[in-house]
């Protein structure tokens, strides 16, 4: 696992597991579940495995990967789908920074608004 990134939750589909970083319980429960959806559909549909994180930054990382003797995996669609997910959950993914930039990296958030 890369030290530089803080993973947040993440599906497995070779296992049939999802995991969800306890770090991150404050979130509210509505954000729990839509992030347990995004990661278990994603892997229903590509396979693979799928992750949400964060860099050092505070940015989020949507990442996907499979095994080298996964056949049915397919690269390109997971890249499109990945290109999908970020698009259509932008403000979800917005305020997942903002929540991991102040609660958990304890940022002022007027330095993170003076940032942006």
């Amino acid at each position: 696992m890369d030290e530089k990134k803080t993973v947040l939750c993440g599906a497995n589909a070779y296992e049939k597991k999802y995991y969800f970083n306890q770090e991150f319980d404050k979130l509210p429960q509505s954000i729990k579940d839509e992030l347990h959806i995004i990661c278990v559909l994603f892997t229903e549909e590509v396979g693979g495995v799928f992750t949400i994180s964060f860099d050092i930054e505070g940015n989020v990382l949507l990442e996907t990967d499979a095994d080298e003797n996964d056949y049915y995996y397919d690269e390109i669609s997971s890249g499109l789908l990945v290109r999908e997910v970020s698009r259509n959950r932008q403000e979800l993914f917005e305020s997942l920074r903002l929540f991991y930039l102040t609660f958990i990296l304890k940022k002022d958030i007027s330095e993170i608004i003076d940032e942006e």
